[in-house]
């Protein structure tokens, strides 16, 4: 299928009568690749949680920061990122790139109009590579297969899941799902994970509203469960802690969150 007609089958596959995560997380990030109904989520979202574009800024840091490091003290040359939503400044690829032009990038998301933007905008310049899988968390040997056209599986890799296993509920054991995509993996990838916490009440009832009309709901869970996650992997210091607190620049200016809202981690595989 040329990208065309991918893009085509893309756009017929859009509903714009229900928020998705990935336009609304592209509204709080000051972003215009959205529709009403996910305007109207995001203010939603906000009247009732005020700091939520906070935290997606927050999210966006960690990001770059967890990336530059994985690059420049690991030597880590690549990644698998699992929910990438719709792009912006300073994606995966843009960050890894920047330092090492042969970093090797696969996006995966499953929403249309990701797929149409990512057809466009995801290009890595040669010696490295960006691809795009549009395929479902809930499937990840799906995503491994795909991955593999791209990324070299005999060496290491770094998987970024971002606000994504948050989208799977206890029933789906997002712990298994985490397992599964990371076994077959070489000793010194990487799991780069973080996670809203159910720890900040205005962040649970902006939720809750949130997820009466979403297209994939929410799970916010214990900053201990979200730990969990990291379970037979050797945490990278400062290990799982609230997201602004990983690694922060040295010249941050901002003070962060007086109540945890997000957590988040690095760690290797043995």
């Amino acid at each position: 299928m040329s990208d065309s007609n991918a893009a085509e089958s893309a756009w017929a596959r859009v509903d714009t009568t229900v928020p998705h995560s990935a336009r609304v997380w592209d509204f709080l990030l000051g972003g215009k690749d959205h529709f009403a109904v996910d305007r109207a989520a995001g203010e939603t979202l906000l009247r009732l949680f005020p700091d939520f574009a906070m935290v997606a800024r927050l999210q966006r840091e960690f990001l770059i920061r967890s990336v530059r490091y994985l690059v420049s003290e690991v030597g880590i040359r690549q990644f698998l990122d699992i929910g990438t939503g719709l792009p912006t400044a300073n994606n995966t690829h843009e960050v890894a790139q920047s330092i090492a032009p042969e970093s090797r990038v696969v996006y995966v998301d499953n929403d249309p109009i990701v797929l149409v933007h990512a057809r466009a905008l995801l290009t890595g310049a040669a010696p490295g590579a960006t691809d795009y899988i549009d395929a479902d968390v809930h499937h990840p040997d799906v995503i491994l297969r795909g991955a593999a056209k791209t990324l070299d599986f005999s060496q290491p890799v770094a998987v970024m899941m971002l606000s994504i296993a948050g989208q799977l509920v206890d029933e789906d054991n997002p712990k298994d799902i985490i397992d599964q995509l990371m076994d077959p993996l070489v000793p010194g990838s990487y799991l780069v994970l973080s996670d809203g916490t159910n720890t900040n009440p205005a962040l649970i009832e902006a939720v809750a509203s949130y997820n009466k009309s979403a297209a994939n709901t929410y799970q916010l869970r214990s900053p201990e469960r979200i730990s969990e996650f990291f379970a037979g992997l050797e945490p990278v210091e400062p290990g799982v802690v609230p997201t602004p607190e990983w690694r922060p620049a040295p010249d941050r200016w901002d003070e962060p969150p007086a109540v945890v809202s997000a957590v988040c981690g690095v760690a290797r595989k043995p």
